[in-house]
């Protein structure tokens, strides 16, 4: 029995499903067979197929171990790496408050 699908943004679908087509690009510029590659990272065909499609379900392990096989794993340190919208909410947080010193009336 199967979990039953979360809908994804139409955004994150396209981008999951261009990921798995440059896997599968890499992994047919390697000559490396669906088969040999499911062997290799000790999942099924049907499986690395699924990755290959963009299914986001398979699981990061299996991702991670499908870079590993094709040599791009360091790919894996660039996701996230530069998060520059969390540093800038950080730095707005971590700002001294400002002080609400007195002003004098001028009369």
């Amino acid at each position: 029995m199967s979990r039953p699908q979360r809908p994804l943004f139409p955004q994150t679908r396209r981008r999951a499903v261009a990921l798995g087509e440059r896997l599968r690009l890499a992994r047919m510029r390697r000559g490396i067979s669906l088969s040999e590659m499911a062997a290799r990272v000790n999942a099924s065909r049907m499986t690395v197929w699924r990755v290959e499609k963009g299914d986001l379900s398979t699981g990061l392990a299996l991702l991670v171990r499908v870079l590993g096989l094709l040599g791009l794993e360091s790919d894996i340190d660039h996701i996230a790496g530069d998060d520059q919208l969390g540093q800038r909410l950080q730095d707005l947080r971590l700002r001294p408050p400002r002080s609400k010193g007195r002003t004098k009336r001028v009369k």
